[in-house]
């Protein structure tokens, strides 16, 4: 925390660090990936060095570990109050942010990282992707152009998914969806058989109820997460990361016959640029805005990334 405080900022709650004073709290924790594994964590346009792993994510996975020893000491005092067997049930973590802003990157690492804690726990990851209607179903009900808004996922079955997770069920299924077809793999799917920690990542994983429709659940996807991370970035900043990662899909992804962005493979280079900032300005920006950015203040942990991907100030709910 800063010396230097605002007095209105005694009232957030939320502790504010740097990223030195952060580092400091990583203590003796050691790094435990080697360089070539951090390049195959690396996404599309991420920084992802062995400093910013030793710097901000080894005293992520410390505190991580920390919240992992009391949850369970406070589960095992409930079982014991109500008289019951203890149940195994996963430490559920959600990550979220928008688009663009590395929330992939940053699971594959925390699995990484976590698989890798001394009592080395099963570590299992999903996105809210898999969760998506279909493409069909998007364009019978008109919301092509929503897709990634809240009403294009089928949260009664994600939240399904998550309750049996949480009940303790073993071999429970989520459907897989692929960003080179841009639509869900039909009959495909990913088994979850009650790892020790599961991560779930995606947009919209901190909605509140606020804007919920009458139809939706009642119970939240938040209900379910143990541990909450947001990553946070200058909207400037995450619009030029996006063209970024979307001109160079222009020259690999999107030249797959099978890729659904398959047509934009031939435009030159001020109209890939035109086109994923109409993208953005037209979807991506409004839906950050509307739905994604006002859940941050629901987040344990909020990770702000500077201009250059790096994570520069980190803000630990303290309440």
């Amino acid at each position: 925390m800063t010396g230097d405080e605002k007095p209105e900022s005694r009232l957030s709650p939320y502790e504010d660090f740097s990223r030195e004073e952060w580092a400091q709290l990583r203590q003796s924790t050691p790094m435990p990936l080697r360089e070539a594994e951090l390049r195959d964590l690396r996404g599309l346009g991420d920084v992802l060095s062995t400093d910013e792993v030793e710097q901000v994510y080894l005293p992520l996975r410390r505190l991580i570990s920390l919240y992992l020893s009391a949850t369970a000491d406070v589960r095992q005092v409930t079982t014991a109050f109500l008289g019951r067997e203890p149940v195994r049930v996963p430490y559920v973590i959600g990550i979220a942010g928008s688009v663009g802003v590395g929330k992939s990157t940053v699971a594959r690492l925390l699995r990484a990282l976590l698989a890798r804690l001394p009592h080395r726990p099963t570590v299992d990851l999903i996105t809210t992707d898999g969760f998506l209607l279909p493409n069909a179903e998007l364009q019978r009900r008109g919301l092509m152009k929503r897709k990634g808004f809240p009403e294009s996922y089928d949260l009664e079955a994600l939240v399904r998914f998550l309750t049996r997770v949480r009940s303790g069920e073993r071999w429970v299924s989520a459907p897989v969806y692929s960003h080179l077809t841009y639509d869900l793999v039909p009959g495909a799917v990913q088994t979850v058989d009650l790892p020790d920690i599961l991560i779930v990542e995606g947009l919209n994983v901190l909605q509140h109820g606020a804007r919920r429709r009458a139809s939706a659940p009642t119970v939240l996807v938040s209900d379910f997460l143990d541990f909450t991370i947001y990553l946070d970035a200058d909207q400037e900043s995450i619009r030029r990361w996006y063209i970024e990662r979307f001109l160079a899909l222009v020259d690999t992804a999107f030249r797959e016959p099978q890729s659904y962005f398959h047509r934009y493979a031939t435009l030159s280079l001020a109209e890939a640029t035109e086109t994923a900032g109409r993208i953005w300005d037209e979807i991506n920006q409004p839906n950050l805005e509307q739905n994604i950015l006002p859940t941050r203040g629901r987040a344990r942990l909020i990770l702000q990334k500077d201009d250059g991907h790096l994570v520069h100030r980190i803000r630990l709910r303290r309440v």
